[in-house]
């Protein structure tokens, strides 16, 4: 920011003491960066408490260590209380530059926490509150060999109804005794809409594929699971990344990066990329691919052939000769230009080739 460089850090308010709250229990195992509370030193995810509030957002100088703390949340009574024993400490939210603003991003922490508790509140209706007949769950991914919940996840993208991409933090929810998936929450953290948060419900009637369901089909399919056992089988180990749920005007998309890291013990490297669309199903080196396989005119079926020992995988090269599809070459060209805008830290390019890119696939989807 006007060539410096600052740390920020998320704030919380605290308390066990509210009345008539329902308290957090456990989410996971975390971390958290907690500033500001009331009672005993916790992690934020520890549960334990039934009133947290993001109020404050603490600026960290890089150079010199100098801390900004901003008072984000004039509402608060437990940050109102800090002000009064601390008349000097806290910046009224009128000093804080666009600049500085426009980094600031809705906390996973407080999210997690606000997932958690709509899972059962979301039910208005009393009798359906009181039997507990439509409680929601944190759909399971496989990560490193393991079930987990899936945690929230940042992404740009542009939402339903609005006008243009945005930064938003986003979770995907299942019916408890179900793994299709029900509903969608985003938090929003642009502009005016800093705080937001939009829940999208897909109808009952319909059956949308949930997370589960998804890692299960790339069990499934023969091609797949062949190649990572035999990758698993050559001193070295498969690892499937994070499932990402990208909506897409009435669809969804799936991505699951594959790493694979030698026995001894070296980094992991990005081999593969599955992709699901609707009933489609590809695995393939790299993004752009994979996405010219689903919305491009090369076929979906084929997956990455099994290799030899001491071949490389088969990558593509002449792949979007194979695809006259204008518009797939087009997406390709706009996703290599976006990471270069990326690599040089030219986030605004980074920004501008990112809504290019959605729009391409929104017009791939549509044909």
């Amino acid at each position: 920011m006007d060539g410096d460089l600052k740390w920020i850090v998320e704030g919380y308010t605290v308390s066990d003491h509210l009345p008539y709250s329902q308290p957090v229990t456990a989410i996971r195992d975390a971390n958290a960066r907690q500033i500001l509370q009331t009672g005993s030193t916790r992690d934020l995810l520890s549960g334990g408490f039934n009133y947290v509030r993001n109020s404050v957002k603490i600026v960290v100088d890089a150079l010199d260590g100098s801390l900004q703390l901003f008072a984000i949340d004039q509402q608060d009574p437990i940050l109102q209380t800090y002000q009064k024993i601390f008349p000097d400490l806290f910046s009224s939210p009128e000093t804080i530059s666009s600049e500085l603003q426009s980094h600031f991003r809705y906390p996973l922490e407080l999210f997690e926490i606000q997932n958690q508790m709509y899972l059962q509140y979301h039910m208005t209706n009393p009798d359906v509150f009181y039997d507990q007949e439509d409680l929601w769950r944190v759909p399971n991914e496989q990560f490193d060999g393991q079930q987990q919940a899936m945690e929230p996840y940042y992404m740009i993208m542009r939402l339903p109804d609005t006008q243009q991409e945005e930064f938003i933090l986003m979770l995907p929810f299942t019916p408890t005794n179900r793994d299709n998936m029900i509903a969608w929450m985003a938090a929003r953290s642009d502009g005016d809409n800093y705080g937001k948060l939009l829940l999208y419900e897909f109808p009952k009637q319909e059956l949308v594929l949930g997370p589960s369901q998804i890692e299960a089909q790339i069990d499934q399919n023969t091609k797949i699971s062949e190649q990572l056992s035999l990758w698993d089988q050559q001193g070295s180990r498969v690892i499937r990344g994070n499932l990402l749920v990208i909506p897409m005007e009435q669809s969804l998309l799936y991505v699951e990066p594959i790493y694979l890291r030698a026995d001894q013990g070296e980094l992991p490297e990005l081999k593969q990329i599955v992709v699901a669309h609707n009933e489609q199903l590809v695995m393939r080196p790299s993004l752009e691919s994979a996405l010219t396989a689903i919305f491009g005119e090369e076929s979906p079926e084929p997956v990455a052939e099994t290799e030899q020992a001491g071949e490389q995988p088969a990558v593509a090269d002449d792949l979007m000769q194979q695809v006259p599809n204008d518009l797939a070459q087009q997406a390709l060209e706009v996703y290599q230009e976006a990471q270069q805008a990326r690599q040089q830290g030219n986030w605004r390019e980074y920004g501008k080739k990112q809504e290019e890119l959605e729009d391409i696939l929104e017009e791939l989807n549509q044909q």
